[in-house]
């Protein structure tokens, strides 16, 4: 049996649980196994991050840094975009099909105590997320990794990934988001995502509402950590155009970092590199290190952001974005004018139907200038039918698409008859991660063929 077929094996199995949005406040589970392997997530360092927006993109910026100074790194995100093993990362590679197979070996057996025990305390197996979350932990000891990168799957005090002690919490833009699970005030959530922060820890955050901020404040306090907010400790403090992506100049903790170059667009994507940067700083020098130049340029310029306002067709020009929710399609929105040199732009857009939907059309229909409405490749989709009466309701026309192929055709036919249109993909990671496939196999970057 070969490595690529003994990893997809793994992902079957993982699969066959209960998926990834089945959440249970719950990380005692996971703890229980994690004991039972020997605590691997106790043997690197860890920089914990989660917010609403930006956490990947911040987390790897954050991976790339920490290369750069010559660390073994581990990074751990979520969703997966094309293949499930993107999500454990080791030293900037997605990990080896052998590597994960040898992980899930490891922890197999104790998978069977674990669910063993929870069926005699009449409670569910354990997950989807939480058995990838211990898969990544053994992984990156496996490796072995000086640093873990630690996405949370979401929130955080319960999170599966929480049982990790993050010498340094993350906290990207906090905003409404899975308020069924996580509470439906920005007060509430962020209560459920200041649980990352752990005794003692460096915590530094971006720019945050004042009745979250006041929140990330007092747990801060009460766990004996320091607390740097962008705005007040640290910040962006320019950027400019550049071809591919922006020159920005940082306002760090233990010094400033000018004229960098970041080959990514969107003026958030500044604001989340000054974030890395300051996480990178507290983690490596106590806040007080200034880091080296050649080590910022290295980990700026080699920073990757995929399906975050990612080109992936020319002649005409078409970004991906992730944009799920209505904080990001706001981010996506302001890049679109920001960052690019067109006239219209065409959206096409799929979302799933637990997402916010109306809001994420809010914020996008102002930047755009028609919209094809389609569906990603999931159980959880909208309809593209619906997407379309949403649109059509606020006084806009969309056309109707079956599927991403068939929308991203119409939509390509349409910015090709001007040089000044081009095409935006957004609304879902999963159509993202379809975008990213559909775009390599039709070589896109080859330009229109009718």
């Amino acid at each position: 049996m070969s490595d690529v077929q003994r990893a997809d094996i793994v992902y079957e199995k993982l699969l066959e649980r209960a998926g990834e949005r089945w959440v249970q406040p719950r990380k005692e589970r996971v703890a229980r196994i994690l004991t039972l392997l020997d605590d691997p997530q106790r043997t690197y360092r860890v920089v914990h991050l989660t917010g609403t927006n930006g956490k990947t993109s911040t987390a790897r910026m954050i991976e790339s840094l920490l290369r750069a100074h010559g660390l073994r790194t581990g990074l751990f995100t979520s969703p997966h975009l094309k293949r499930f093993t993107e999500r454990i990362m080791i030293d900037g590679e997605p990990i080896a099909d052998a590597a994960v197979a040898d992980a899930w070996d490891e922890i197999e057996p104790f998978i069977a105590i674990v669910d063993a025990e929870l069926e005699a305390a009449g409670d569910a197996a354990l997950t989807f997320f939480e058995l990838l979350t211990v898969l990544a932990f053994v992984a990156a000891a496996d490796a072995p990794v000086d640093v873990l990168v630690l996405e949370v799957g979401m929130g955080g005090s319960w999170d599966s990934t929480n049982t990790a002690d993050g010498d340094v919490a993350v906290f990207a833009p906090i905003a409404m988001d899975h308020a069924d699970r996580l509470g439906d005030t920005v007060e509430k959530i962020a209560e459920v995502k200041a649980g990352i922060i752990k005794h003692g820890a460096a915590v530094v955050s971006a720019e945050q509402r004042p009745e979250v901020a006041a929140v990330l404040r007092r747990v801060a306090a009460e766990n004996d950590a320091r607390i740097a907010f962008e705005g007040e400790d640290f910040g962006l403090k320019a950027q400019a155009l550049a071809v591919g992506g922006q020159l920005i100049s940082i306002h760090g903790l233990a010094g400033d970092y000018d004229d960098e170059y970041l080959p990514l667009y969107g003026a958030h994507q500044g604001h989340n590199a000054a974030l890395a940067v300051v996480a990178v700083e507290s983690l490596i020098g106590g806040a007080t290190q200034r880091i080296a130049g050649g080590v910022i340029t290295e980990g700026l310029q080699n920073a990757t952001s995929p399906g975050r306002l990612q080109l992936v067709g020319i002649a005409p020009t078409v970004v991906v974005d992730a944009a799920h929710n209505p904080h990001g399609a706001e981010s996506l929105a302001r890049a679109l004018d920001d960052s690019f040199d067109f006239d219209e732009w065409g959206l096409v857009l799929g979302v799933f139907a637990d997402k916010d939907a109306a809001g994420i059309i809010d914020r996008l229909l102002p930047a755009v200038t028609e919209v094809f409405a389609t569906s990603p490749d999931s159980s959880r989709a909208a309809e593209a039918d619906d997407i379309a009466d949403l649109v059509e309701g606020r006084g806009r026309r969309a056309s109707v698409h079956p599927t991403l192929a068939d929308a991203a055709d119409a939509a390509r036919e349409w910015a090709a008859a001007s040089e000044r249109r081009a095409v935006v993909i957004a609304g879902s990671i999963v159509l993202a991660g379809e975008a990213l496939l559909l775009s390599e196999e039709e070589d896109w970057k080859s330009g229109w063929r009718a």
